[in-house]
């Protein structure tokens, strides 16, 4: 047994060569040392990450590189495309840099503070600032200073740090709120209340939901589950492209496109390029997923979705960015271009040759793109399809027209009767009688929709009227005389030749008066009443909006202003609305819509279709896709484009002002062409074929 003792430098030796299993297994030392299981597994699991370390040390460090890489490229990202939140990647421990807080001081020099203290509300809670003479510092350096010392004493205890997290989270919250109540107070280029253009009505939703007894809010979807669109997108991933918010036709469109998608089962994202409007809470309503950063976090998402559909061509730098950024992702992309103009054009033109289908709304426009394309050498990776708007199932519900979300108590017929109502309580707000006229345009505010030029012939009807309604007048003071004058004259003859009794029994049979009956008065002043005046006098008046969307031009809504201000009579005339989602209101108070786009005309005019399927007709410019919607004396009038149409149009206005049986018969046909071209399932048809192109292997 002595033999079998070992000393401590043979035991050390042992101990130190277990991991390389030196020693035998059987030997009793291996035994002895082996015999708890403890420290065994301690020492190997030790040693085996040590010696992982040491043979893994390539990849751990090529693990630290590509996570550092990734968030520089992150910050990098954010910072680029992110100009609210630049200040914040440039803090560290809570300070901010001297040359970045004098920008800061002089972006808000607005709000530097003096003697007085200033209230800033934040929903409920209201925050006093007070400040004194030396105080001369802006919100965000207060920020910066709360920031401070919220991170620079170590003894604060946890509850302490805390709550000087939350108040830098108040305080940012406080100034983000500040900041978008001063947009929104630039961008309001109407006030409520002025004398030169009269007064603002609507938004009239909870007018809707109380008279239509529905509203959309509770809609749940609208998906046909047996059309081929629902088989197609059934759990595949969408990235929409909007390339702003405001109330227009393309974000709207775009947003109706993304609901239906998620309603038919498929995942959808939206990249969102400008927050510039008001539909933002309404995408949230709708559960459509807004990606946060327009950069990196949109590229990469977009590399994970089945299909990319931008829609407008204002999106071309981010398409170019994304396939700068992933070369092959042009065959990912549908480009559903809503725009007619020649600089639209151009700043697509980079980047026309690269996507997968380009997609159109009218034949007039795909015609004119490809003339474009032929005379600058772009050649397309294929040729475009055409998919016209349709009307959404809410507007169609609340028309009468057959839609997915009729229900045995909600019928075509129950709605027709609500919408008369809606009309009626519509048009007494407006102040209006039964025989007024309302001729509508809803779109943006700027020149190329012509509001200044449909000003111009509204007034030039106006005065037209106001000239026939003076001739009429003195052709009736003259018809009376005339009629005097004949009955004196038969009165003397019958004196003269003693055949009064004959007199009494004649017949006047002038030419001048056979088609137009006389009363007598109980006075007994003989009075001609004309045909057009035995009916109660008509008034045209006219609505327009949208008052304060996004897309308005300021300049342009003054020159309008000033226009109406150098004609008293007509801001009598002009009603205003603001912009919203919420139209069917508008229509069923509405006779006639008016859509005076200028230059090339309008792309397709979806407002057109909504129109006519509340059974309005359309004046319209023989432009663009106007004319492919609108039948010249079939659904409606068309007249020219340009100053020269105002004569036209001022004549068509007082057509229509005096035959309102032919409104109706105008209203009627488009609503029947509607229902058999412009419906939610004709355009989802025809976007069956751009999926199909666009996602087969």
């Amino acid at each position: 047994m002595e033999d079998l003792r070992l000393s401590p430098l043979k035991l050390g030796s042992f101990k130190s060569s277990l991991s390389g299993r030196s020693t035998p297994r059987g030997s009793p030392t291996l035994r002895k040392v082996h015999s708890g299981r403890t420290p065994r597994r301690e020492g190997k699991g030790s040693g085996g990450a040590v010696q992982w370390f040491r043979s893994n040390r390539l990849l751990y460090w090529l693990l630290l590189i590509t996570l550092w890489t990734y968030l520089g490229f992150y910050v990098q990202s954010r910072w680029a495309h992110d100009d609210d939140n630049k200040v914040e990647f440039l803090r560290f421990g809570g300070k901010l840099r001297e040359d970045v807080l004098h920008v800061e001081q002089n972006k808000r020099r607005d709000l530097v503070a003096d003697e007085s203290s200033h209230a800033v509300v934040d929903h409920t809670n209201i925050v006093h600032l007070g400040v004194n003479k030396r105080m001369h510092v802006t919100l965000a350096k207060k920020e910066d200073s709360t920031s401070r010392r919220s991170v620079s004493p170590r003894r604060r205890t946890r509850k302490a740090s805390r709550s000087s997290r939350t108040r830098i989270r108040s305080t940012q919250k406080v100034r983000k709120v500040m900041e978008t109540k001063e947009l929104d107070e630039q961008d309001q280029e109407l006030p409520n209340i002025n004398v030169t253009y009269g007064k603002l009505f609507g938004p009239f939703g909870s007018l809707e939901d109380r008279i239509l007894e529905w509203s959309p809010q509770k809609r749940s979807g609208t998906c046909d589950r047996k059309s081929d669109f629902k088989r197609l997108v059934w759990s595949r991933r969408f990235v929409l492209l909007f390339h702003e918010l405001s109330m227009t036709g393309a974000p709207i469109s775009m947003m109706e496109l993304a609901s239906e998608l998620l309603s038919c089962g498929a995942t959808v994202y939206a990249v969102v390029l400008s927050r510039r409007g008001g539909l933002l809470q309404e995408l949230t309503r709708r559960r459509i997923k807004v990606v946060e950063d327009k950069g990196e976090l949109s590229f990469k998402t977009a590399m994970k979705a089945d299909l990319v559909i931008a829609g407008s061509a204002v999106c071309a730098s981010w398409i170019d960015q994304y396939m700068d950024h992933h070369p092959a992702g042009g065959s990912q992309i549908a480009w559903w271009v809503m725009e007619n103009r020649r600089e639209y054009f151009d700043r697509a033109k980079p980047v026309l040759d690269r996507v997968k289908l380009l997609i159109f709304l009218s034949e007039v426009q795909s015609k004119q793109w490809l003339t474009w394309c032929e005379e600058d050498h772009v050649k397309l990776r294929s040729q475009p399809v055409i998919v016209p708007l349709s009307v959404n199932d809410e507007l169609a519900f609340v028309a009468g027209v057959s839609s997915s979300l009729n229900t045995p108590t909600l019928t075509q017929e129950t709605m027709k009767e609500k919408r008369q109502k809606l009309r009626e309580s519509v048009r007494t707000e407006f102040g209006l009688t039964d025989k007024d006229m309302l001729v509508m345009s809803l779109s943006s505010i700027n020149p190329g929709k012509g509001q200044l030029l449909l000003l111009e012939s509204v007034a030039l009807a106006l005065e037209r009227e106001q000239t026939q309604e003076q001739v009429a007048k003195r052709n009736q003071s003259k018809i009376i005389k005339n009629l005097n004058g004949i009955r004196k004259e038969k009165i003397s003859l019958s004196a003269r030749h003693r055949l009064r009794g004959s007199s009494r029994k004649m017949k006047i049979t002038s030419p001048a008066v056979d088609n137009h009956p006389s009363v007598l008065s109980a006075t007994g002043r003989r009075k001609l009443l004309l045909s057009g005046n035995v009916t109660q006098k008509q008034d045209l008046k006219l609505l327009l909006g949208s008052v304060g969307s996004k897309s308005n031009k300021v300049a342009y809504v003054k020159e309008m202003l000033s226009f109406l201000s150098n004609n008293g009579n007509l801001s009598n005339s002009v009603l205003w609305t603001p912009a919203t989602t919420r139209v069917a209101s508008l229509y069923s108070a509405a006779d006639v819509y008016v859509t005076n786009s200028q230059g090339v005309g309008e792309t397709f005019g979806r407002v057109t279709i909504e129109a006519m399927a509340y059974g309005l007709p359309v004046l319209g410019t023989d432009a663009g896709g106007t004319k492919e919607i609108v039948e010249h004396n079939v659904t409606g009038l068309l007249h020219p484009v340009g100053r020269a149409g105002n004569k036209v149009l001022a004549q068509n206005l007082l057509f229509l002002l005096r035959n309102p049986s032919t409104r109706l018969q105008l209203g009627s046909q488009g609503r029947e062409i509607v229902e058999k071209m412009y419906m939610k399932q004709h355009m989802y048809k025809r976007f069956v074929d751009v999926l199909v192109k666009c996602m087969r292997p």
